[in-house]
């Protein structure tokens, strides 16, 4: 056995043992250490990589930027190696520690497109999906509407041709159409149009509806009739916050009134 896999060993019980007293700090510490070690060997990079992510695994209960910063040396490391679908893994590890422990929309939304970019180029189209979708949500709180209309579009018509996914489309031209709401009323009626030829099925559903409804009150001025519409769609499909977040800035163009209430 080589020394510097001794060490390794070694520096791994230690780490270990600092996990077992809830040591995460020095815990983090010593799996960085045998990451470096392992990277200085040319065929221990699945090792190196192992052990950045058990380090930050370590660190995140302590600290969400250092957890960050060996997250993305285990990326790189997987990168580099050609595995890319985990190094979209822990793009996404990186997204969801942004989403809570660090709260930073902007960096969420940039792992999450890494992800996405490394799942597509391995043909994941399910999962490089999930991450676009989470990509759209953001770039729409961000108020990049175009970029998130584009997102839930490709996704939308990708599900609708999808013999088991094309009921699900709905919800993406749905969250597109709100997009569109939220800066142009006549792109939203053309988008709208094309969305019906894309998923017939679409004008059948509560959604379409309710955006035709909305239409009517934005083109009415009539911000009671945009309350009461929404709370006949919530009573019976429950909306979330990003959609209720998005509804609240449409409101604001219906009226006089700066009523940011859905109630």
């Amino acid at each position: 056995m080589e020394v510097h896999q001794l060490c390794c060993i070694l520096i791994i019980k230690a780490g270990n043992l600092f996990k077992i007293s809830k040591l995460w700090r020095e815990a983090g510490d010593a799996f960085v250490r045998s990451a470096e070690l392992h990277a200085a060997a040319t065929d221990r990079k699945h090792d190196a990589a192992s052990n950045y992510a058990e380090a930050a695994n370590c660190y995140r209960k302590v600290n969400p930027q250092q957890a960050i910063d060996c997250l993305m040396k285990t990326a790189e490391t997987y990168t580099d190696m050609g595995r890319f679908n985990m190094a979209a893994k822990y793009h996404c590890t990186m997204a969801e520690i942004f989403e809570s422990e660090a709260p930073d929309m902007t960096q969420a939304m940039t792992h999450y497109q890494e992800a996405a970019d490394f799942y597509k180029g391995e043909e994941s189209r399910s999962s490089a999906t999930k991450c676009m979708i989470k990509v759209a949500q953001y770039a729409a709180q961000l108020e990049d509407y175009k970029r998130a209309i584009k997102i839930f579009e490709e996704v939308a018509t990708w599900e609708a041709d999808h013999p088991t996914l094309k009921y699900a489309a709905k919800n993406h031209f749905f969250q597109a159409l709100l997009c569109h709401l939220c800066f142009d009323l006549l792109d939203t009626q053309n988008a709208l149009k094309r969305y019906e030829e894309i998923s017939p099925s679409f004008v059948d559903s509560r959604e379409y509806k309710l955006i035709n409804e909305l239409i009517s009150c934005l083109e009415d001025r009539n911000q009671i009739k945009f309350t009461e519409v929404i709370k006949a769609f919530d009573k019976i499909s429950r909306l979330d916050q990003w959609h209720t977040s998005l509804l609240v800035k449409i409101k604001r163009s219906c009226g006089d009134e700066d009523d940011d209430d859905l109630k």
